[in-house]
């Protein structure tokens, strides 16, 4: 594993690209890497308990407002991502499916949790990454890597920076 060093830069700095956390964070994400059995069985259960949270804070009204903010972008060619609970033939801007999914997951606060210097929700990069892989039509090889590294991104980020001393 590569460590990082993440630190702030004055106000005008100029850091190279493949400097920049943002590149290097793409830079993972894009790398090709084996992935084991038990990786593609986690993101199973994460993607499982997702939709469960998801779907038991459905009829809350974050979630219906949400859902309302989605329902009206529809995808014009149907190559949109999907909102949980509805068909799957009905497919909205990946953007707004994101959002919708996203309050749905968090509103009860009920999935995964990760504690290090600081704790998290890695499971809320779910609806973002899967919105995204349902739109451009990715296969389940491409969601599970998107998934696995946006829970890496998040978790080494979680164990390195505590936001609550700030």
């Amino acid at each position: 594993m590569t460590l990082h060093k993440v630190r702030t830069h004055a106000e005008g700095d100029v850091l190279p690209r493949s400097e920049q956390l943002a590149w290097k964070m793409a830079e993972l994400a894009t790398a090709e890497r084996p992935v084991d059995d038990d990786a593609v069985t986690m993101v199973g259960n994460r993607l499982l308990d997702n939709a469960a949270v998801a779907l038991g804070a459905i009829n809350r009204d974050p979630v219906r407002h949400a859902r309302l903010l989605a329902l009206g972008y529809e995808h014009p060619q149907r190559r949109g991502a999907a909102l949980f609970g509805l068909p799957s033939d009905r497919t909205f801007h990946c953007e707004w499916v994101a959002l919708a999914n996203g309050v749905a997951v968090r509103e009860l606060d009920m999935h995964d949790c990760y504690l290090a210097a600081d704790y998290s929700h890695p499971g809320d990069n779910i609806p973002g990454v899967l919105a995204a892989a349902q739109q451009r039509r990715c296969d389940g090889a491409a969601l599970t890597r998107g998934l696995l590294t946006s829970y890496e991104i998040q978790m080494a980020l979680v164990s390195g920076i505590c936001l609550h001393e700030h």
